[in-house]
Formats: structure tokens, C-alpha cells, sequence
């Protein structure tokens, strides 16, 4: 048996670039996860926040930009929205 070093060469290079493929495959794929997450998670909170809210006179608009605020942020944004919502206009 004689082993042919070019050929075991080729395959850990081979090897090599798919890890690589992979691995910058993945990393969009986790942030799309995590912005998807953030998006479900705000969107939720949100709805309660205006349905439980309302009660009390307090609600945040849906509009495309605190769509995207939530989206991006998640409950953070909805936290930073209230307090410029107080901000703007107490």
C-alpha cells in the first residue's frame, strides 16, 4: 500500500475549505435567527403592552418605524420607546 501525498493533500484542503464554506454560511444564518427572535419576542410584547396598556392610557403606536425599532432591539426598543414617548410628550 502505497499512500500518494498529494491525494491526502487534496483532501484535507478540502476539508479545510468546507469548514470555511461552512462556517461563513452559519454566521449570517445565526444573525437572521437572533433578529427573527428579537422581532417575535418585541412583537408579542408589544401587543400585550397595547392590549393590557390601554387601560391605563398607555400605548405605542404601530407604525413601520417602531415596527423596525422592536424588530431590531426587541424589548429594549419597546423600553426606549416608552421612555421617549414620555420624554416627547410629558
Amino acid at each position: 500500500m502505497q499512500m500518494d501525498y498529494a491525494a491526502i493533500l487534496a483532501y484535507a484542503f478540502g476539508l479545510l475549505l468546507l469548514y470555511v464554506v461552512g462556517r461563513a454560511l452559519i454566521v449570517p444564518l445565526k444573525i437572521v435567527i437572533r433578529l427573527v427572535y428579537n422581532a417575535l419576542i418585541g412583537g408579542v410584547v408589544l401587543l400585550l403592552l397595547n392590549f393590557i396598556g390601554g387601560y391605563f392610557g398607555l400605548h405605542i403606536a404601530l407604525n413601520p418605524v417602531t415596527a423596525l425599532i422592536v424588530g431590531f432591539l426587541g424589548v429594549p426598543g419597546i423600553i426606549m420607546l416608552l421612555v421617549l414617548q414620555y420624554i416627547l410628550m410629558g
